[in-house]
């Protein structure tokens, strides 16, 4: 297995410094090596999480590989003095492990988001990737007492990559809880990337993306529900660098 690679501190998690080509490869010899692991993203918004829900924090530096799915994050990493070398989107990331579990043969489940959504995402990815498996998919609709079963149906499918689609901090805490359960598994948080996929919502233009601007596109979609998300979040996310510079000049 290749050495793992370097990893910083940023606000008080680990952060993997890792290409795109590199975060796959990585991913990749993980699934290999065939024990449970947990990849997670950070961006703003859950840098944010992690200042108001303690447990996300902890669960976030047991796994495996933190990428910096944010601009923002790359940006307030350097600002820190930490060499983060590019963004990893979550959204590009999953569709490069489905590219990869394609090429490999190594089937892939689906958890979260609505049944007509999956339905759309299957038929996308097939359509891009024929030779993928799909070895199972569930909603993202359960309840605390349906875990278990969820948890070994994952298991039994025979699945090497779970792609989950259910919102923080459920998410962390159902894969913190029974990702041990779920067999030989890489699991892998990609947010609202299934609706993406299946035609649900838009993804911002690439320049967007390339100057840290997707958020606002986001934003401009559904201002009513993401304001206190996106503008407030950001703003607090700031102030998180901020502190962080000081506390580095004070020590």
């Amino acid at each position: 297995m290749p050495p793992v690679p370097a990893r910083a501190e940023f606000l008080g998690v680990p952060l993997d410094l890792l290409t795109m080509d590199e975060s796959v490869e990585r991913c990749a010899a993980l699934i290999r090596e065939g024990r449970p692991v947990q990849h997670v993203v950070i961006n703003a918004g859950k840098c944010v999480l992690m200042e108001d829900v303690p447990d996300v924090r902890e669960i976030v530096k047991r796994c495996e590989i933190v990428n910096a799915d944010g601009q923002s994050v790359v940006w307030g990493a350097r600002f820190l003095g930490i060499k983060a070398p590019e963004r990893v989107a979550g959204i590009d990331l999953m569709g490069r492990m489905i590219e990869r579990c394609a090429r490999e043969g190594w089937p892939v489940y689906l958890l979260g988001a609505k049944d007509d959504v999956l339905a759309a995402f299957v038929a996308e990815a097939k359509t891009r990737h024929p030779r993928l498996v799909v070895a199972g998919s569930r909603n993202g609709y359960f309840s605390a007492d349906q875990e278990v079963g969820i948890a070994e149906a994952i298991r039994d499918s025979g699945a090497r990559l779970l792609l989950v689609g259910i919102s923080s901090p459920k998410k962390e805490r159902f894969l913190a809880e029974h990702l041990p359960r779920m067999g030989a598994v890489l699991a892998m948080g990609v947010g609202g990337s299934f609706d993406v996929w299946a035609g649900k919502t838009r993804r911002a233009p690439a320049w967007m993306q390339k100057v840290g601007l997707d958020w606002f596109y986001r934003f401009a979609q559904e201002p009513g529900r993401m304001w206190r998300r996106y503008l407030i979040g950001n703003l607090r996310f700031g102030a998180l660098i901020l502190r962080a510079r000081l506390h580095r000049y004070e020590s």
